[in-house]
């Protein structure tokens, strides 16, 4: 069965539906006023019809309403006025009753459709408005409000297009959506069903529709914007980086390789091994650099994938502990029965080491450094804490953005190493996050999700 053949079949169901609906209202009607005629003055009786032109009309429409009305009258006179089972009118006052009455009915009627249509309209245009504002994506809800317009509009169908050029189809007429002057789209109804009365409804329409497109695109912008401005802060953060960070050490590299190719200048074997080492101190300064700006890279484009093995904290805290100088500074506190954690061994390691070197770069001269490993609810708590001048409470949660340095902190640094030390705990599955007090210290904290050591097996 073709789709036409479908709606044709609903459209008949719904028609007779109607038809019966009304004929059963207005005999309801009529046997309840027969109950009733042996006590009550018959004219009177005939207001009666009005509960079965009311719902009729209110749930049909008016056309439905106003043939209830006429069918009232003629029931009424068919069987309450002499003489009885005809339809003529034996006293002609009769008449002007009826007719009073007929035109109560329309009336009544025009009023209830129109209760009933301003009804539909409201509730169409809440939804209309609540789906945009819950949703925000026009071209999305296009296909649900244009059907919810065409049950309101008492069509069969309906279809909406923002495109002003879209064009209508065999079958379609097409009634334009405009609000405040703006063409704001199309909304296409069968040529045979067009409905003029529904402008109203039409222009609420496309007002809901104006606002939600101009809020689309205002979203859009702002956006872009957000983006440009996020863009060009880490721009302008990176021409920070490099123009510090790159440029000290190349200046101490050049100034070392001018003096080892002067001429002019006497140089003993010690004063060469110390050009030569600081040469090659602010080289690693420039790898470390380099290789910070790569993970974060790495890490922003979603490329850092790690690769888990099951390690113990023990061994990622050794292991972090062999890459830090000044070691000898760190206190070592681990919990007894540490689960293992499943893990990408290098990127935690790297998460401890930046760890580790920004808390002996930000403690006071000789203060020790203390590392606190326990289990906490399925995780592993890593918690490294310095004796410094702290964080300030409204630093805490930017702390780990990249180019980000903490202020009144001593020392350099592009401020990679917590922004990347956060990426890798999170690519692990872990959690990453800094408590402190200014001037009493400060203590950065990493959760690893904890496995249960397996079993040992004896022989």
């Amino acid at each position: 069965m073709s789709e036409n053949s479908v709606v044709r079949s609903l459209a008949a169901w719904n028609t007779w539906h109607r038809v019966a609906g009304s004929i059963v209202a207005v005999a309801l009607v009529t046997g309840a006023i027969e109950l009733i005629e042996p006590y009550v003055p018959v004219l009177s009786l005939g207001v009666l019809y009005i509960f079965a032109v009311l719902p009729v009309a209110i749930a049909f429409g008016l056309t439905y309403g106003v043939a209830v009305a006429i069918g009232s009258m003629l029931a009424f006179n068919f069987f309450f006025l002499p003489p009885l089972y005809t339809l003529t009118i034996a006293d002609s006052r009769n008449w002007f009753a009826l007719l009073v009455f007929l035109v109560t009915a329309v009336v009544v009627s025009e009023l209830a459709a129109r209760l009933r249509r301003r009804a539909d309209e409201s509730a169409l245009l809440a939804q209309v408005a609540t789906a945009l504002l819950e949703r925000g994506e026009v071209t999305t809800e296009l296909d649900p409000i244009a059907a919810e317009a065409a049950r309101v509009l008492r069509v069969r169908s309906a279809r909406i297009e923002l495109d002003a050029r879209a064009a209508a189809r065999d079958g379609e007429v097409a009634e334009p959506l405009v609000a405040s002057g703006r063409r704001v789209g199309t909304i296409f109804v069968p040529a045979d069903e067009q409905r003029p009365a529904g402008r109203r409804l039409l222009r609420a329409l496309a007002s809901l529709l104006a606002v939600a497109i101009d809020r689309e695109r205002l979203a859009h912008e702002a956006y872009e914007a957000e983006t440009l401005r996020r863009s060009d802060a880490v721009k302008t953060a990176v021409i920070q980086a490099v123009s510090h960070d790159l440029r000290t050490p190349l200046a101490t590299m050049e100034t070392a390789l001018g003096s080892l190719r002067s001429g002019s200048l006497v140089l003993t074997d010690h004063d060469r091994d110390e050009l030569l080492e600081a040469i090659a101190v602010e080289l690693d300064r420039l790898k470390r650099l380099v290789e910070n700006l790569l993970d974060l890279s790495r890490l922003q484009a979603g490329a850092a994938e790690p690769m888990p093995e099951l390690w113990t904290p023990e061994q990622l805290l050794a292991d972090a502990l062999d890459e830090v100088e000044s070691a000898d500074r760190v206190d070592v506190v681990v919990g007894p029965d540490l689960p293992v954690v499943r893990v990408d061994g290098a990127q935690i390691q790297r998460v401890l080491v930046n760890l580790l070197e920004n808390a002996l770069k930000f403690s006071e001269a000789g203060s020790p450094v203390q590392i606190r490993a326990n289990p906490a609810r399925g995780e592993v708590v890593i918690r490294i804490t310095n004796r410094g001048r702290g964080i300030a409470r409204s630093e805490l949660r930017r702390i780990f953005e990249p180019f980000q340095r903490a202020a009144g902190q001593p020392g350099g640094g592009a401020g990679l190493g917590l922004a990347i030390a956060r990426g890798f705990t999170e690519a692990n599955g872990g959690r990453i996050w800094a408590e402190s007090r200014p001037g009493q210290g400060a203590t950065f904290a990493v959760a690893l999700p904890a496995v249960e050591r397996p079993a040992l097996v004896s022989a």
